[in-house]
């Protein structure tokens, strides 16, 4: 059996599955947490992978390799390959107004990137430590983005190698730092530098089922950014929507054409196949759940059969869960609220019912802004955590208004890496097949997001 091995280095953990090259099937898997909090060490990541890997069994009997990562987050390097700051994630919102300063610099923004500016995007945290930190800008010699840089590592470079021009990076990850062109693929090193203020080296986009280097005898593929990876690893065709509720949720669709929403709703990604991968996120997803499940002192099964419970509408009960701020709508500085308390609303079922109607009604606004652009939506696709709660997949089939399946639970974004991986062993891109575990019925009830959009 030939082994291939993908890299699942998220906000929250490092996931590592090893599977057979030919069907997909897992074989073994590892993880390590990564530390908490919006600006990081990229070592801790260095330090987890090693973990995680050790945890699988390593990769002496894995033909290749390749690391699936979070998007966006900022690593800066100096001449010497050492990073100059703890890199800031794709949720650190600091970096708002500099967003808005560069999308006012640059009107055409959408255009030349595919996305307008938002605080998650490289470009916009480049701007804010340029603003913000300009001895640490002025040093920057490289930016890589976290599968960028965990890449280069694995292919043996750093401070005691540092061959800064050997970054690699893929056109997924690319299309979400606000200064590389889809469409083209091109980097806009006027916006670049715009941000920066100065020019710097960027990893080299490969194609899909590239590889990144070989190390001894072990492949290294081009690696994803996180949803272009879990798109990857789920088989997703034209016709499927992909839900994620993680510590984002995200709403996305493979297309062979590049959006280009001047909205700014609807990010212009590509995708990890060659297509492209319209996106549409939200800061606050699974963690919704998990503040009203600790207010009312239950669990997540617990939230869900209070929810269970309540009538669809919660009673007039609406939770704008903005707990975080909000990337979609963008609101940085906005806080979640609570609407229609009455004395008969405000009940345990009803405001559980109320968390789990918001988060999902946020996810349906970006599946109607992804219809705005033209993707087709045959079924939803819904997976990360969430999903394996049954009130969130029986709510999920009221809000959303097309079919939905629930794939079995899998690491898909670690699942995508070993895809690529695969096909970098290859040359040919793998059909895994995944199976699903729910298939509820079609319950519309059009009134939940009538009352949502009111407020």
């Amino acid at each position: 059996m030939t082994l291939v091995a993908g890299v699942d280095s998220s906000t929250q953990s490092c996931k590592v599955v090893i599977t057979d090259a030919a069907t997909g099937a897992l074989v073994r898997e590892g993880r390590a947490a990564h530390p908490a909090g919006t600006e990081v060490d990229p070592e801790a990541w260095w330090t987890a992978l090693q973990l995680a890997l050790a945890e699988a069994g390593g990769l002496d009997d894995v033909s290749a390799v390749s690391v699936g990562g979070q998007q966006h987050g900022m690593v800066v390097l100096d001449h010497g390959g050492r990073v100059i700051r703890p890199a800031l994630l794709w949720n650190d919102t600091r970096s708002a107004k500099a967003a808005a300063d560069l999308d006012a610099e640059f009107p055409d923004l959408v255009e030349r990137t595919g996305s307008r500016p938002v605080a998650s995007f490289t470009s916009t945290k480049l701007r804010w430590l340029r603003d913000a930190e300009p001895e640490h800008a002025a040093a920057v010699a490289a930016v890589a983005l976290p599968h960028d840089w965990l890449t280069w590592r694995l292919r043996g470079f750093g401070p005691e190698n540092p061959r800064l021009d050997a970054l690699t990076t893929d056109r997924s990850d690319a299309s979400g730092t606000g200064y590389w062109n889809p469409s083209t693929g091109d980097y806009d090193r006027e916006v670049l530098v715009a941000a920066l203020g100065h020019d710097a080296i960027l990893p080299r986009v490969l194609g899909p089922g590239d590889r990144a280097g070989v190390v001894g005898e072990l492949i290294v593929g081009v690696g994803a950014g996180d949803n272009a990876g879990a798109a990857l690893g789920l088989g997703a065709r034209d016709g499927d929507v992909v839900v994620s509720i993680g510590t984002s949720g995200t709403v996305f669709a493979v297309t062979g054409a590049p959006a280009r929403d001047a909205s700014g709703a609807v990010a212009g990604f590509a995708d990890a196949s060659g297509l492209f991968l319209p996106l549409v996120a939200t800061l606050n997803a699974a963690r919704v759940l998990d503040s009203v499940a600790g207010l009312l002192g239950v669990d997540h099964d617990g939230l869900g059969g209070l929810a269970l419970e309540a009538e669809p509408g919660a009673a007039g009960l609406v939770l704008q869960p903005y707990f975080e701020g909000e990337r979609t709508p963008n609101l940085p500085d906005a806080t979640a609220t609570l609407f229609g308390m009455t004395l008969a609303s405000t009940t345990r079922p009803n405001l559980a019912r109320a968390a789990v109607e918001g988060l999902l009604c946020g996810l349906a606004d970006g599946l109607a802004a992804l219809q705005a652009q033209g993707v087709s939506a045959r079924r939803i696709l819904l997976i990360g955590g969430a999903a394996q709660n049954p009130a969130v997949v029986a709510i999920a089939a009221q809000v959303f208004d097309v079919p939905v399946v629930v794939p079995r639970p899998g690491e898909y974004v670690a699942l995508g890496a070993a895809v690529q991986a695969a096909w970098a062993l290859t040359g040919d891109r793998p059909d895994w097949q995944v199976p699903l575990t729910a298939e509820p019925a079609v319950d519309h009830q059009p009134r939940i997001r009538a009352q949502y959009a009111a407020h």
